[in-house]
């Protein structure tokens, strides 16, 4: 484990209440306050009569602490070196984080010590000053839920004008992209690196329609070979999923996916080769069949 389990939720919620308590400000409904919003359900019968009976030591019957100073969390040493490592991440940068402090301290890994295979070579120009500008005004704009003026460059190099409401940013891991999740006259899928000029909306009130996502199921068989199994688990993690077991060796895998990510889930099946084999629907099996009519005609 790379975070002491010393600083769970429990751990998290009593240090709030004591300092409270050093400060003065803990009352009765403040203790319950603070054990509801920073701790679980059921932590009333464990954290309240713990520190009422005096069974932790840590606060007198009249609810003052003999602490003299708030409890602080101070970091591990493997916990600095996790985050000198996190620190060191090309993409790490996009998110405006202060990792001031760690100067001295030794990264548990770096990029070197690992090898991400089956990668697009064309990622995204994460150190770009302009992409990182355009990359924080999408994600401010999500967040604060308002729309947003560009211009991106279509795949055919061609300037496009659109006035959309980013809804969420995506990373694609075979690709090392980030994508934008956004409404405006329909749904929209843009690539961050695409944005040529990006501002906030200064028009009227923007329509956008209802953005529904159409979701869709997959079914493929998974051959356990040379791991074949963990790592199609791995790869598909964040779908929606059921795996059985139908023969030696062979378990079937029925996944949910939102239409938006088709192109990307058929080229993720391809990754695997022969390990996996589609069955349904059949509308999937004739994107593998297109897309593999592609490749060989590029001779891929």
């Amino acid at each position: 484990m790379i975070f002491s389990e010393l600083y769970n939720v429990y751990y998290n919620a009593v240090a709030k209440i004591l300092a409270e308590a050093v400060a003065g400000t803990l009352d009765e409904k403040r203790l319950n306050e603070i054990v509801e919003q920073a701790a679980f359900g059921e932590s009333f019968l464990t954290i309240l009569p713990a520190l009422k009976a005096q069974k932790w030591q840590l606060l007198h019957a009249d609810r003052s602490t003999p602490l003299r100073h708030s409890p602080t969390m101070p970091l591990t040493e493997l916990e600095k070196r996790w985050l000198k490592a996190i620190s060191l991440d090309r993409r790490i940068q996009l998110f405006d984080l202060d990792f001031s402090g760690l100067e001295a301290v030794e990264p548990l890994f770096t990029e070197e010590d690992y090898i991400i295979y089956d990668q697009c070579n064309d990622g995204d120009p994460y150190e770009d000053a302009e992409y990182i500008a355009h990359f924080r005004l999408v994600l401010d704009a999500i967040r604060n839920r308002y729309p947003l003026h560009m211009v991106i460059q279509n795949r055919h190099g061609v300037p496009v004008t659109m006035n959309v409401l980013p809804e969420a940013l995506e990373y694609s891991e075979k690709d090392d992209k980030f994508r934008v999740i956004a409404r405006s006259t329909g749904a929209a899928v843009i690539n961050v690196a695409r944005i040529r000029s990006c501002e906030r909306y200064r028009g009227g009130r923007l329509r956008v329609s209802a953005r529904e996502p159409q979701m869709r199921t997959l079914v493929f068989d998974v051959t356990d070979e040379r791991n074949a199994l963990e790592r199609t688990m791995l790869h598909f993690a964040h779908f929606e999923k059921q795996t059985e077991r139908i023969g030696e060796n062979l378990y079937r895998v029925t996944l949910h996916y939102n239409r938006e990510d088709e192109t990307e889930l058929v080229i993720r099946i391809l990754s695997f080769g022969p390990k996996i084999r589609v069955v349904a629907p059949e509308s999937f099996i004739q994107l593998i069949k297109e897309r593999l009519k592609r490749q060989k005609s590029c001779d891929l």
